[in-house]
């Protein structure tokens, strides 16, 4: 019998109880899930989309002015420009919700990260329509941000602030010659 195979559901299933209740705990405000390890939340694990985390609650807005993406990503531990992390990112039509999302860092203001969203999502097949609406999109591949090996899309055209102490985990480094297309795009807006 192979016993990883009996194990691992069982396995996962405990594993997302635990992050659940971490991340309901953390709305709370008695613990705040930031990076996987020892007694946080997993990666993917889902967030409530109308609560955000206690670190956003003083989101200041979506980052507006001009940008210059850095690619500096350092194997500290601590989130750099240059990495795919995850994190509670705001809708853009409403900033008191939002999603646990990856995303890519791409500079700071003051003491937030700035970053674009990724998704799964593969939007060439409705280019037309996101163009409409004001969304562009830039294919990086896959990676280990994605547990399921998907391949993602950066969106170029929204720029969030994320405050460093809400990032739950690193996903990846993004490879430079991606992160050199995504600057380029996010120059061409």
């Amino acid at each position: 019998m192979n016993w990883q195979r009996v194990l691992r559901p069982i396995v996962d299933t405990a594993v997302r109880e635990v992050g659940r209740a971490l991340s309901r705990q953390g709305r709370a405000g008695t613990t705040s899930p930031r990076r996987s390890g020892p007694g946080r939340a997993p990666a993917g694990t889902p967030r409530d989309a109308a609560t955000p985390p206690p670190a956003g609650a003083d989101y200041p807005g979506d980052w507006t002015g001009p940008l210059d993406p850095v690619y500096a990503p350092q194997p500290d531990g601590r989130p750099d420009p240059g990495e795919i992390v995850w994190t509670w990112v705001p809708y853009e039509e409403d900033h008191t919700r939002g999603k646990d999302r990856p995303v890519l860092l791409v500079g700071r203001d003051g003491p937030w990260l700035l970053a674009l969203q990724l998704t799964s999502k593969d939007h060439d097949r409705d280019a037309e329509q996101e163009r409409r609406a004001g969304r562009r999109w830039v294919d990086v591949g896959s990676g280990p941000w994605d547990s399921r090996g998907r391949p993602s899309e950066v969106r170029v055209n929204r720029v969030v602030r994320v405050d460093p102490g809400a990032v739950r985990r690193e996903g990846a480094v993004l490879a430079r010659e991606r992160f050199d297309e995504v600057a380029a795009a996010v120059r061409g807006n």
